[in-house]
This record gives structure tokens, sequence and C-alpha cells, in this order.
């Protein structure tokens, strides 16, 4: 049993030396792994450091700013600083923005709503894009919507810098200029729509249907002395209108105005069915009521007739005979419909000429008592008067009110009824201090009645850029002729206008005044 005993010690001290061997072994392979992995590193790591310590303080201060997400960093911002700086941007239009500004140093200013016209912008400004409730004013022409509007129109809300800027310049330029004061200059861009192209011309206005030869009436573009007009886009006019009513009140005159804007925001639409009278009705003459909706935007365009704006009454005589009234002290009964538009249009003046109106016997009416004789401008005055009480009191601060002034007609050798003619005009009077600077008594009372009103009204005052344009009449071309009638030259049309034509200038000068006052 020793043998055995003594026999088994050393093997298992043998085994334990080995085992504190091994041990040692391992340790001395780790520390050489350690040492040779250090040295490996240490370049990398020095390298690193090298870099760290290299950064310039103004990355430094970047990186800083990253840790607060709350404040993004714009890398554009000294551009926009220096855009907004630099804000003496002139108003340019098509014409001059086809001949690259003459090579001036202006910059062209052309908006679009447009998703795929923006990203040529942001090529040119080098400025991104970004979202909000403002929208930028689009300036463009009647080709350009032609050419952006064969896909399905996608209308967009944007507002950015420098754009909202660039805005803030045309309107304040044309705030600041008088629009009324100018001249008509050839455009070879006009007219804004095609002659027979617009199913709501209705034949008195249809001249070049109607057989008119010349066509030189259709080229010319108001042009104010101080500023540009920003192009007329129909697109960026029916953003301002969504969910709006607008209304033309008036004579017939206001009805070519109508006809004239159907005609101009009829431009912009790629799927023309989505615009239409609502209750089907055709424009005529005879009808005194028409509402024309938009669908995409959701607006209305309408027009009620109103000779007077006060109210047009009948009196029975003794001898049971029936004669017209106007009781210049009343509202007329249209007006209810008034109430319901957001931007209104009114207009009055033709009739003021006419028959009765001008001779005021036995036709002018204030309470139940009927004038004997009176003085027909007093009438339009106390009427205008009626008016703009009825304005003050009914047209709260969020509706917008025009009033359009007198149009001038241009009748040789008499007048509508008595024999006056325009036939054969085809240039626009270019001199004649008689004509260009004639303005009628109505519109010295208009504007002091303007004056003095609680309410804002925009007076479009088109009397004098209409007193240019004797050639732009339907004259002997009031009628179709296609059929064999003949062209009677006993009573010609020089009162209302051809469209396209001069009504498509005043509906410039309403759009211009959304632009100016952001509308």
């Amino acid at each position: 049993m020793a043998n055995s005993s003594t026999s088994s010690f050393p093997q298992k001290k043998n085994r334990h030396t080995f085992s504190i061997v091994s041990s040692l072994m391992l340790l001395l392979f780790l520390f050489c792994l350690f040492l040779l992995t250090k040295n490996a590193f240490e370049p990398q790591l020095s390298l690193y450091t090298n870099l760290v310590s290299q950064i310039p303080p103004k990355l430094t201060q970047m990186h800083d700013q990253f840790d607060d997400l709350r404040q993004p960093i714009s890398p554009d911002s000294e551009y926009q600083q220096e855009i907004n700086e630099k804000t003496t941007l002139p108003i340019t239009s098509k014409s001059d923005l086809d001949h690259k500004a003459s090579r001036e140093t202006s910059v062209p200013i052309i908006i679009s709503s447009k998703p795929e016209f923006q990203d040529k912008l942001n090529e040119n400004f080098e400025e991104p894009i970004s979202s909000s409730k403002k929208r930028n004013v689009p300036i463009s022409s009647k080709s350009d919507l032609d050419e952006e509007t064969s896909e399905k129109q996608t209308v967009l809300d944007v507002k950015e810098k420098p754009f909202e800027d660039i805005n803030n310049v045309i309107a304040e330029k044309l705030r600041n200029c008088d629009i009324y004061k100018g001249k008509w200059v050839k455009d070879e861009h006009y007219p804004l729509y095609n002659p027979g192209s617009c199913p709501y011309v209705d034949e008195a206005f249809d001249c070049q249907n109607n057989g008119r030869p010349d066509s030189d009436y259709l080229k010319w573009r108001w042009k104010p002395d101080d500023c540009d007009l920003p192009r007329f886009n129909a697109t960026d006019f029916l953003v301002r209108l969504r969910r709006k009513r607008l209304m033309l009140v008036g004579d017939s005159m206001n009805r070519n105005q109508f006809e004239s804007l159907l005609c101009l925001l009829r431009e912009a639409l790629p799927d023309k069915s989505k615009m239409y009278e609502i209750h089907g009705y055709k424009i005529t003459k005879g009808r005194g009521y028409f509402i024309f909706k938009f669908e995409d935007y959701d607006c209305t365009v309408e027009f009620v007739r109103s000779h007077f704006l006060v109210r047009e009454g009948i009196r029975v005589n003794a001898k049971g005979n029936s004669n017209p009234t106007l009781s210049i002290d009343r509202i007329d009964k249209t007006a209810n419909r008034w109430k319901r538009a957001d931007i209104l249009v009114f207009n009055t003046g033709h009739w003021w000429t006419h028959g009765k109106t001008s001779k005021g016997k036995n036709y002018y009416k204030e309470g139940n008592y009927i004038y004997p004789r009176f003085d027909p401008v007093e009438a339009y005055r106390r009427a205008i008067k009626t008016w703009a009480k009825w304005i003050n009191k009914n047209a709260k601060n969020e509706k917008l009110v025009f009033y359009r002034g007198y149009s001038s007609a241009h009748f040789r050798g008499g007048d509508w009824d008595s024999g006056g003619t325009c036939n054969g005009e085809t240039d626009p009077v270019t001199r004649g201090a008689n004509i260009l600077d004639s303005y009628p008594i109505k519109m010295t009372i208009l504007e002091k009645v303007i004056e003095e009103m609680h309410v804002p009204v925009v007076l479009l005052n088109v009397t004098r850029l209409t007193n240019y344009r004797k050639d732009g009449h339907p004259s002997v071309f009031g009628k179709n002729v296609s059929s064999g009638r003949r062209v009677s030259t006993r009573r010609q049309d020089c009162s209302h206008w051809c469209l396209p034509g001069v009504p498509d200038a005043w509906n410039e000068l309403i759009y211009t005044t959304l632009v100016a006052r952001q509308t």
C-alpha cells in the first residue's frame, strides 16, 4: 500500500507543475498580442487625433448647433440675406422677358405655381422649396399656360424666400404706381385668347366671327408710365378666387367685361367641362343673371344686371298708361344677391344718357314723389350716394369692392340712336386733347363720393385708357352675316367692345389689384 501511495505523489506534482507553466505561457502570449495590437492601432489613433485637432472653428460651431434639433441650419442664409437687401426689382412683362429684359441688369420676375417650373427656378436661385400657407404671385402669359397645362394642373400654395420677397416687391411697386396713366403699346403676344375660341362671347361682341376684316386692334396692351402690369395669369387668378364668389353688377358694359373674364379664366382649364353655368343658361342680353362655376377651385364668377344700381319702377298715369320711373333714393331690387359675393365689381353710366334718363321729365322719384323735371346730373349724384350708403352698411371688411369707371364711346356725327358711326377705325387715337383728356362729370362725382365712403372702394378708372381706343368697338360688326344677312350701317355700336379686346385690359387691372393687395 505504501509503495502505491508513494508512486502516485510524483504524478500529481508533475501535473501541477505543468498547469502552472501552461498558465505562464498563456499570459506571456496574451501580453505579446497586446503589445502587437497597441503598436498596430497607435498610428490610426494618432491620425484621428490630428484630424480632430484641425477642425475649423466654424465647423465645430456647426456640430454644436446640430445638437439642438430645434434650430435647423440654413446653409443659404447668407444668400437669403443678400436677396433681402437687394429688393429693387422691376416689374417686367412677358415681352420684356422674351428679349431678356433688353440685356439690362434687372431680374425677370416669372413665378409659377407649377412644381416643374419651381424646379427650374430652384436651379437658377439655388434655393430649396418649402411649403406653407402663403402663395407666390405667378406671372405668366397665355402661351406659358398653354405649355404648362397640357397635363392635369395641380395648384400649390408656396411660401419661399426669395420668392416671397419678390412678391412683396411687386406688390409695393404696383401700390406706388398710377396704373391708369399710360399708353397702349403693340404686343405680338396679344390677344390673351384667340378670336372665336371662347363660347361665352355673345354675337354682339364677336367681331372677327361677324366678318371684321382687320385684326390689328387685337394686338394692343395697356402699359402704365411708371411700371409694368404683371402678365395676366388665369391659374393664379383662380387660386385667389378659391372658395369665393366674384360678382359683376351693372349694365351691358359690365356684361361685356363679364364675358371677357370668363374667356380669360377659361384659358387656365385643362378640362373645359369643369366650368359651366349652373342653370345651363346661355349668355344672352335678354337674361340678367348668370352664375359660372369653376369646379376645381370651388368658386363662381357671376353677373347681375342692374342698369342704374338704384331701383327702376313703373307708374301708371291717369290714362292708364305705364311709364318708367327711377327711385334715386332706393337701392336696386337685386341688392340681396350682392350680399352673397366676396368680390364685387360695379358700374353704371351709359343708361344715364338714354331717353327719359337724360331728359329727366316725370321720371326721377324720391319717396313717393315723382319730379316733373329733374337735373340728370344731380339725379346721378344722388343715385351714387344711395349706392355708397348701401355699400357702407352691407359690405363688410372681408369684401373687396370695385367700381369700374365710365367707358368712353366714340360716335362720329351723332349718337347711338342718331346716326353716330365709328366704322373703319383701325388704330387707337394718338393725339387730340379734346378726346384723350376728356373726363365726364359723372367720373368727378363718383370720385368725390368714393372719397367720402367708410368702406374702401377700388376705382377702376378706365375712362382715359378707353379714350384712346376708337378702334375697339363692334361698329357694324355686331351681327353674324355668314347666313347671308346684310350688314346695316345705319345703327352702329360704338359703345361696347369687341372680344377679345379692351375689356380684357380691365380684367388685367383687377388682377393687378389682387396682386398688389396680395389677395
